[in-house]
C-alpha cells in the first residue's frame, strides 16, 4: 500500500473503534490517571494559556486542562470525527463548557504558526504513519517558549496489559504479527529515540520520564473485552473468529493472567509509558 492508503486504513479503523472507546472511557480515564496528572504538571498551565489536545480520543487532558485555564477555551481534537464526538459528549455529560472541538490530523495540523502555548498529545504520535511530520507540525504551531507534552507507550515487554492478548492470538495463529517499523503502540519505545526525534525537529530542553500504570480487570474475559474495544485490528480479528477459536484465546489468556491475580481473585496488570516535555 502507499503511505496515503496506510493512513486511510488506520483512520478508518479508529473511526470504527470510537464506540468501543466510548464504552471504555471511564475505565481508561481511571487507569491512565498517573499519565494525565504528570502531563498536566509538565504543561505548567496558566489561566490564559492557549491549549490544544491532539489525538484526544475521549478527551481526558482537554477536559482536565479546561478547569485550570477557565474561562480561556481549550481546543480538543482528534483525527477522526467519531472520536471528536466521543470527547464532545463527555464534556457535555461533565458540564465542561470552555472546550471547543475540531477534527485535526497530527501530520498536518490546520492551525496557524506560533498560535498555541501548550500542546498535549497522549498515545497518538507513535500511531502515525509519519511521526516525524507530526512532531514537526507541533513545533510549527507552538509559540516561542511553548511546550509540547506527549506520552507514548514503553516497550511491549513493559506493557503486558496491552501485549499479552496479542501474543496469545499470534501463538494460536489467529493474528499476524505487526511488521517491523509499522505504526504501533511501541513504535517509539526504543531508548533515546523520542529525545532524538524531538531535538531533530527543533525542540530543546527535552525531558523524558517513565510513568507506570496498572490496569484492573475482573477476569480474562473482561481483559479481552477491553482489548476488543480499544484495538481496531484486534477487534476486527475477534469478530471473524469461530466459537472454538474464541474459547482457545480466552484459555490462553487466562493462563498468562495467573501472575497478575490479586488476593481478591481479580487481575492487576502493569503497564509503562514514556512522558516527554519539549520546549519551542
Amino acid at each position: 500500500m502507499t503511505t496515503e492508503e496506510d493512513r486511510d486504513e488506520l483512520l478508518d479503523g479508529w473511526e470504527r473503534a470510537a464506540k468501543g472507546w466510548a464504552r471504555q472511557a471511564e475505565r481508561w480515564s481511571e487507569a491512565t490517571e498517573p499519565v494525565t496528572a504528570r502531563m498536566l504538571e509538565l504543561g505548567e498551565l496558566s489561566q490564559q494559556a492557549r491549549v490544544v489536545e491532539l489525538a484526544a480520543g475521549p478527551g481526558d487532558l482537554a477536559l482536565r486542562a479546561a478547569a485550570i485555564v477557565a474561562p480561556t477555551k481549550v481546543l480538543c481534537t482528534d483525527a477522526v470525527r467519531a472520536m471528536v464526538d466521543v470527547a464532545e459528549e463527555r464534556a457535555a455529560e461533565l458540564g465542561v463548557a470552555n472546550v471547543e472541538f475540531q477534527q485535526l490530523q497530527l501530520e498536518w495540523i490546520d492551525l496557524p504558526a506560533a498560535s498555541v502555548d501548550v500542546i498535549f498529545c497522549r498515545f497518538g504520535v507513535m500511531l502515525c504513519v509519519d511521526p516525524e511530520a507530526a512532531l514537526r507540525e507541533c513545533r510549527r504551531v507552538l509559540a516561542p517558549g511553548g511546550r509540547l507534552v506527549i506520552a507514548v507507550w514503553d516497550t511491549a515487554k513493559a506493557n503486558p496489559w496491552m501485549a499479552l492478548p496479542t501474543v496469545a492470538a499470534i501463538e494460536l495463529e489467529l493474528i499476524e504479527p505487526t511488521p517491523s517499523g509499522a505504526p504501533g503502540p511501541s513504535a517509539l519505545s526504543e531508548p533515546g529515540l523520542l529525545q532524538t526525534m524531538l531535538a531533530d525537529v527543533g525542540f530543546f530542553d527535552v525531558g523524558v520520564d517513565t510513568v507506570p500504570l496498572t490496569f484492573g480487570y475482573r477476569d480474562e474475559v473482561d481483559w479481552l473485552g477491553e482489548k476488543i474495544d480499544h484495538s481496531p485490528s484486534f477487534g476486527a480479528v475477534w469478530r471473524e473468529l469461530r466459537d472454538g477459536s474464541r474459547a482457545a484465546l480466552r484459555a490462553a489468556l487466562k493462563e498468562r493472567a495467573e501472575p497478575y491475580l490479586t488476593p481478591a481473585g481479580e487481575l492487576a496488570v502493569p503497564g509503562s509509558t514514556l512522558v516527554a516535555v519539549a520546549h519551542a
